[in-house]
């Protein structure tokens, strides 16, 4: 350590000054002035330290830099000390201008702030951080041992996980297992089966109608009469009972449309035509025309020459509660006699403010169709409700409402005095000023029957 010190360089140069404040018995701020230069005080923000006293003004060059050396530049209401090599001098009354030398020290008071100077060396200078030895070393400097022992770990691990995932240690292939007995387990394998090709004209609509339910099934059972071919007489047969299912399931379908025709089944059928998988037709046209359904008891009779049903109009709701012809119900429908509930009126009462409102008669005056929807909703919980409300509405010094509470109720349930009081507040009246104004607002329900 003794060689530290001696090493390191001493200051050289003149001395520089020193400045600590003291506040109420307290050193608040200490700073050595490195750079020499002219220490200021006072309230403005570029003052060297701040002091707000009426003795300085916003920024003063206490301790002026004069050549070499400072003077220090006494003003009116400062007091102090200062020692110089002459002896120590009490600071005068007024304004004075004192010469220091390298070696004086001593403070000046200035209202309830108190500074001490002195002269010192100048700190010696820090010497440039470095890197470590060891890190600015070069390849020589580096860790052998641990360098080996980490090389010699990776070599180790990633080699086996290269002989994991390589082919040197697979089980040699037996020579039974040679090309002509692989070409003989083939010659083995079963085939899979041989799917048929199906034409496009054979495929059947994917829902088809209840109607052509029954038709199909029938189909099914029924043997038909099938294409021979002479190559696959199975196929053939399978093929024209497909072709034949088809045409009966088209017809179905084309049945099921000319009766919603027939029904007058209005646009509601045509955008249910729209949506589906048969071909739009003219419903018009197949209704003029008159074939393809006829009138029978059970089922539906196809022929070409058949009369096509006539749908009944109905009535509609008109003819409800009227005489009508059907067995059983030959008399009319009773009279009607309208029951309405009980209502309510409301009556509001002259509101009493603390304060003068210019338009408070005609705001509360405006609010009593919703006091009497309020009270309208409470008599359909309680048909005999009737009773009186006070609300008191704070005013703001604007004119809105600040606050609206219930402060008597009396024959009125919670929920009619809440709903009142919540009108009242969504009100808006003319500003009275000053700090606001509050309302007593009395509401009076009775039934008007």
């Amino acid at each position: 350590m003794t060689a530290v010190m001696r090493a390191m360089p001493l200051a050289s140069g003149p001395r520089v000054i020193r400045v600590g404040v003291v506040q109420s018995g307290r050193v608040v701020e200490e700073r050595v002035i490195k750079q020499r230069t002219t220490v200021t005080v006072g309230s403005s923000e570029e003052a060297m330290f701040l002091i707000a006293s009426p003795v300085v003004p916003p920024l003063h060059a206490l301790f002026e830099r004069v050549g070499d050396g400072y003077t220090l530049n006494v003003l009116d209401g400062m007091t102090g000390r200062v020692a110089l090599a002459s002896g120590i001098t009490d600071l005068p009354g007024g304004r004075a201008c004192i010469a220091l030398s390298s070696d004086a020290r001593g403070k000046v008071v200035i209202g309830h702030t108190t500074l001490l100077f002195q002269f010192i060396d100048p700190p010696p200078v820090q010497p440039r951080p470095q890197l470590p030895l060891a890190v600015k070393g070069g390849l020589g400097s580096n860790d052998w041992s641990l360098t080996f022992i980490a090389a010699f770990s990776f070599l180790v691990h990633f080699g086996l996980v290269g002989a994991m995932y390589s082919d040197w240690s697979d089980p040699i292939v037996a020579d039974r297992y040679d090309v002509a007995g692989l070409t003989d387990m083939l010659t083995r394998i079963p085939m899979p089966p041989v799917e048929t090709p199906v034409e496009p004209g054979s495929i059947a609509t994917p829902n088809p109608s209840p109607v052509a339910q029954p038709v199909k099934n029938e189909v099914a059972q029924r043997p038909s009469p099938a294409r021979e071919r002479p190559s696959s007489p199975s196929t053939s047969s399978a093929q024209a009972s497909n072709e034949r299912a088809a045409q009966l399931a088209a017809r179905a379908e084309s049945m099921r449309i000319e009766t919603l025709v027939a029904l007058e089944g209005g646009p509601a059928v045509s955008d249910a035509l729209r949506r589906s998988n048969v071909p739009g037709v003219d419903l018009s046209s197949a209704a003029e025309r008159n074939i393809g359904v006829a009138k029978g008891r059970s089922e539906l009779n196809v022929g070409a020459g058949s009369a096509p049903v006539q749908a009944t109009r109905s009535p509609g709701l008109s003819g409800v509660g009227g005489p009508t012809t059907t067995e059983g119900i030959g008399k009319e429908a009773g009279t009607q006699t309208a029951t309405a509930g009980p209502t309510g009126v409301a009556q509001v009462g002259v509101a009493i403010a603390t304060v003068a409102v210019p338009n408070a008669d005609s705001v509360v005056a405006s609010l009593r169709g919703r006091f009497r929807s309020c009270y309208q909703k409470g008599l359909l919980e309680d048909s005999t409700m009737s009773g009186k409300v006070t609300i008191s509405v704070k005013v703001g010094s604007n004119g809105e409402v600040m606050s609206s509470d219930v402060v008597s109720s009396s024959g009125l349930s919670p929920t009619v005095s809440r709903c009142i009081a919540d009108v009242a507040k969504r009100a808006t009246f003319s500003a009275p000023g000053g700090g606001g104004s509050t309302l007593q607002i009395p509401v009076t329900f009775v039934q008007s029957r």
